[in-house]
């Protein structure tokens, strides 16, 4: 009998909540084989063997992959959400919620076209506001009870370029946002590989560049820059911006375009230096399956 491969073990013993979880416990170096680091999904997994999963965040799992993202980008950008009213736009199952409120947010509201997608322990605290079924276009401070000083979104199938102004118009003047842009669904579908992958720098800096445009032109000045530390769906590398209200309209100055340049090129020099270990497995691709 073949061994089995190390994600379909993790799920099988129940430390991982599925396949695609236990993947992601794997990418973040937190599985254990024998005792040792296991850091490839297709890691063979001997009978007997002894599993484990370590640095298990405050005794439960982050919501979602995409927490790791949110961490990265405000260590890097320096926001602390810590008795903020904030907003999760897309919330989805949860994990930029979950990361606001394991730094002391004092209020999420988590807005979603979806419905029931939260994690339980996300949407179970009394701190969790849940807006499913509404749209991010048709937010308003009217219907989420006032504005808010942090804005996240991870937004999946749609520009941000076309709803950056009702995200904007919901936080206060003053405030903050920080939103992931991810190339893939910015580029067009005409200019997307087959293999929905935007590989180029020039795609990927013109990208998160048309949103700051869009940003700047609802009123929002351009803060900062950073490159995800985890890559996205099939390995898109995704980038967030840091933007703040200005209450009037502003344009993109030599400064911001910089920031968005610097970022795209660290981030092809992190893709490099990954892409120089370990023979690559189709199989060990990143992912950001929903039932994460």
């Amino acid at each position: 009998m073949s061994p089995e491969r190390l994600d379909i073990a993790l799920a099988a013993a129940g430390l991982a909540r599925s396949r695609s979880h236990a993947r992601r416990v794997i990418e973040e170096g937190r599985a254990r084989l024998d005792g040792r680091p296991a850091m490839k999904p297709s890691t063979p997994v001997p009978p007997g063997a002894r599993l484990q999963v370590v640095d298990v965040p405050d005794g439960i799992e982050y919501a979602s992959r995409a927490a790791h993202k949110l961490l990265g980008a405000m260590d890097t950008l320096g926001l602390d959400p810590a008795g903020a009213r904030c907003l999760d736009a897309g919330a989805s199952t949860g994990g930029f919620s979950d990361v606001l409120l394991r730094r002391g947010a004092d209020r999420v509201i988590a807005v979603d076209i979806g419905h029931d997608q939260l994690a339980e322990h996300v949407a179970r605290d009394p701190r969790v506001s849940v807006r499913d079924g509404i749209s991010v276009r048709d937010l308003t401070p009217a219907l989420i009870g006032g504005t808010v000083d942090l804005l996240v979104a991870d937004l999946s199938f749609i520009s941000l370029a076309t709803v950056i102004a009702p995200l904007a118009r919901v936080v206060r003047t003053g405030g903050d946002l920080l939103i992931m842009v991810k190339p893939q669904f910015e580029v067009g579908r005409a200019a997307l590989p087959r293999t929905g992958v935007v590989t180029e720098p020039a795609a990927r800096t013109a990208a998160v560049t048309g949103v700051a445009e869009a940003a700047a032109g609802a009123g929002l000045a351009l803060q900062g820059v950073g490159p995800s530390a985890l890559p996205g769906q099939d390995g898109n590398r995704e980038y967030f911006l840091h933007l703040r209200p200005t209450g009037v309209t502003c344009a993109m100055d030599e400064v911001a375009c910089d920031m968005i340049g610097d970022a795209v090129r660290e981030n092809r020099s992190r893709h490099r230096e990954i892409s120089r270990g370990t023979p690559h497995d189709p199989a060990d691709a990143p992912t950001d399956a929903q039932e994460d």
